[in-house]
């Protein structure tokens, strides 16, 4: 069977199993949709909620921005990890134990305020939109390659799929979807980094590969070689980074903060029975993350030892099967700048932007360009890092069903994220701004409509987002999670921790976390792309880490404005106690 007829029947299958769990687990009623009736066992949400979280930015782009950014990668491992320990810490299970759905429900009843919850709604949308268009994004890309259409219909294809299994089965469906989703995705991503390791140091545990030899007769270890590839190439040591020490600490910190205020994270200890229960999901889930972080700097190095060995200083009339297959999709191009018809790897891109065909052929055979070239610029070859996981079996001359299980595998990841957020968004309109706000008289049926038309909604505008997003995969999730971390993070601690915090506070907080953190992304990222050096970033931060600034901004906002303002109400204070006091604690005696 072909490598392309495998893709097919891999992806096919994979999709059908999604649907029938969806349609099997049908939620027939409002908590069935939002919490899948509160009874998923830890180990089932903690697989389910590893796969809402390891996005396509986690599968696809990830590793790609690793081996790309080295050293400078990291900030992603570090923050997303650890970020799921404050989660499971700090917020998992006195959430559950407050027992609300969505975080707006939360904020709104904890600041006894319809206005919080409406703003906490917008921060909300905000988020899990800018982190959609992510996963569309990812969507796109892999069916592009692998189905041989373009990105948009790729995009389109998804939205159809997510629309079945996510408006129909709402989280009932979701879990036992995603369940399945995280063993493809799991599988799928080691089986080749397993292939790969083995053949470039003889070693088949990737973790323990990255710190091997090269089996080629140097000597070197894998890190070492690449080091000096890249060097040759003129590009930096690989294992030296080139970011200022505080954007390191801002980006990190902004990913593991953002992390905990993620909204389609934190539903999930919602569906758990009880408060303990939430806690054993995060361990679980910690657990099951692990398995493809750790993974992936293995994957980056070896994706990129690949790379330069298989591309740089190569004929572009020798050019490997996978070059060109990526090249039709639009997703790699060689610029013949000196007519020699070798392809030129170095730093810099050849040209702005993303590559834009011209549907002719030049000297060499390579499809032209018709971007503005960037002159005294030595690299010739534009790679599009989302690629990388996705070319790494095709890249390594792996078997035709590994290449078939990646495809499967990355929209596997995309698509259980996407299913996540699109639920959120649509239980923040249909429960937080119509049941408990607009129209509290509704019907159990009447609101488990609007849930499915508002995810209908929001499947539509994801699309369009991830047909235009503003940045790669990775670049574009590290974004809402310094939306979440400037907007929701502070209003939920300081709803646990504090009992001082009022809804004036919370509110203004949020608005002026929220309205600096996007205007300032937007700035450098949609409406003045050129000015994203890092002279003109605030104190030398970067876009993907400015939502720490405007976490800190959060907090001086809301807690000068309830110093001027009216303390919340006495049972309010007794609310956050019922919250931390664990159930059944007797009074402590002097002795």
């Amino acid at each position: 069977m072909s490598t392309q007829a495998l893709i097919y029947l891999f992806v096919a299958v994979s999709f059908a199993l999604y649907i029938g769990i969806a349609i099997w687990t049908r939620a027939g009623s409002t908590k069935e949709f939002y919490v899948a009736g509160g009874g998923v066992h830890p180990v089932v949400n903690g697989m389910a909620t590893a796969a809402d979280w390891m996005s396509a930015a986690s599968f696809i782009s990830m590793a790609g921005l690793i081996a790309f950014m080295g050293y400078d990668g990291s900030v992603y491992l570090m923050g997303w990890t650890g970020g799921y320990v404050v989660l499971a810490l700090l917020l998992a299970p006195y959430l559950r134990k407050f027992g609300r759905f969505t975080v707006p429900d939360f904020i709104g009843t904890r600041y006894y305020s319809n206005v919080a919850r409406t703003v906490a709604v917008i921060c909300l949308i905000f988020i899990s939109f800018t982190y959609i268009a992510g996963q569309m994004r990812g969507v796109g890309i892999v069916f592009s390659r692998f189905l041989d259409v373009s990105v948009e219909l790729g995009v389109i294809i998804g939205m159809c799929i997510v629309f079945f299994y996510a408006v129909l089965g709402g989280m009932k469906g979701i879990t036992y979807t995603q369940v399945a989703q995280y063993c493809v995705l799991i599988f799928a991503y080691m089986v080749p980094a397993f292939f790969i390791s083995m053949l470039i140091t003889g070693n088949p545990i990737p973790q323990i590969g990255l710190g091997s030899t090269v089996n080629d007769g140097s000597g070197m270890y894998v890190l070492e070689k690449l080091d000096q590839s890249l060097q040759m190439m003129g590009f930096g040591p690989y294992t030296d980074g080139s970011k200022s020490m505080i954007d390191v600490f801002c980006i990190t910190a902004a990913l593991m903060i953002g992390t905990a205020g993620l909204p389609h994270v934190i539903v999930r200890f919602f569906t758990v029975p009880k408060a303990s229960d939430a806690r054993k999901s995060a361990g679980w889930a910690l657990v099951f993350i692990a398995l493809l972080y750790t993974t992936a700097p293995a994957v980056a190095a070896f994706a990129r030892l690949n790379f330069n060995d298989t591309v740089n200083n190569t004929a572009y009339a020798e050019a490997p099967g996978w070059f060109t297959n990526w090249e039709a999709n639009n997703l790699i191009a060689f610029d013949d700048k000196n007519g020699d018809g070798v392809m030129t790897v170095a730093a810099g891109d050849p040209f702005k932007g993303a590559p834009e065909y011209t549907g002719e052929r030049g000297p060499a055979g390579n499809r032209l360009v018709s971007n503005e070239s960037i002159p005294d610029n030595a690299n010739e070859v534009y790679l599009d890092r989302d690629i990388m996981v996705l070319a790494n079996p095709e890249i390594a001359n792996l078997p035709g069903w590994v290449i078939a299980l990646v495809a499967a595998g990355g929209l596997a990841a995309a698509l259980s994220t996407a299913a996540g957020l699109l639920l959120v968004i649509s239980t923040a309109v249909s429960h937080d701004l119509l049941k408990s706000t607009f129209k509290p008289n509704i019907s159990e049926k009447g609101e488990l409509l609007a849930a499915r038309i508002a995810a209908t909604a929001a499947i539509v505008v994801a699309g369009v987002l991830g047909i235009y997003p503003p940045g790669w995969v990775a670049q574009v999730v590290a974004f809402a999670f310094g939306l979440a971390a400037a907007s929701l993070f502070p209003a939920i601690f300081m709803g646990i921790f504090t009992k001082s915090m009022n809804k004036e506070g919370a509110i203004w907080g949020m608005v002026s976390g929220l309205a600096f953190t996007f205007i300032y992304i937007a700035y450098f990222k949609l409406w003045n792309p050129d000015a994203n050096v890092a002279d003109n970033w605030l104190f030398g931060i970067s876009p993907e880490g400015i939502g720490v600034i405007g976490m800190l901004i959060n907090f001086a906002v809301a807690i000068a404005v309830m110093k001027m303002t009216a303390r919340p109400p006495v049972e309010i204070a007794r609310l956050v106690d019922s919250i931390r006091v664990p159930r059944g604690a007797a009074t402590a005696h002097a002795h």
